[in-house]
């Protein structure tokens, strides 16, 4: 189970990063061309969201399998780069990231039709896309 677990969480990586790649370019080009985000491209937000808490999810449930999660947290962990990472930084910094696509996605429904809702996503979705490409474990992740 933990390497069907293992090989969801890193392919359906790559269509979370596609979906927020997409909806932090479409809200950076509204938002300079001074476009205000409409019900219609809130949906595309929508899907960013969802896709990146069903990764959220399938992460957690890795977190609590995993040699590499929960179960590795010791002060040798916290001497060694990468187990660091995958123990701590990648899950603290990603729940963090989604924390803040919720919180652009909840200001921007409530200010459809404003340059306010195409700012939140930009801004937002921007932060927690730098931070989600910040803590992913490159070197196992790329083979």
């Amino acid at each position: 189970m933990y390497q069907i677990l293992k090989a969801s969480h890193s392919h359906f990586a790559w269509l979370v990063l596609f979906a927020l790649i997409l909806i932090v370019a479409l809200a950076i080009k509204a938002f300079f061309s001074k476009k205000p985000w409409q019900s219609t491209q809130i949906k595309w937000a929508l899907i960013g969201l969802i896709l990146s808490h069903i990764q959220l999810l399938i992460g957690l449930v890795l977190y609590f399998t995993s040699p590499n999660g929960i179960s590795n947290l010791s002060g040798e962990t916290m001497k060694d780069s990468f187990a660091r990472l995958l123990a701590v930084e990648h899950p603290f910094i990603n729940i963090l990231a989604i924390i803040l696509i919720t919180i652009g996605y909840s200001k921007a429904k409530k200010a459809v039709g404003t340059m306010g809702a195409t700012k939140s996503i930009a801004v937002f979705y921007g932060i927690g896309l730098l931070l989600i490409l910040s803590r992913i474990p490159w070197q196992v992740w790329i083979k």
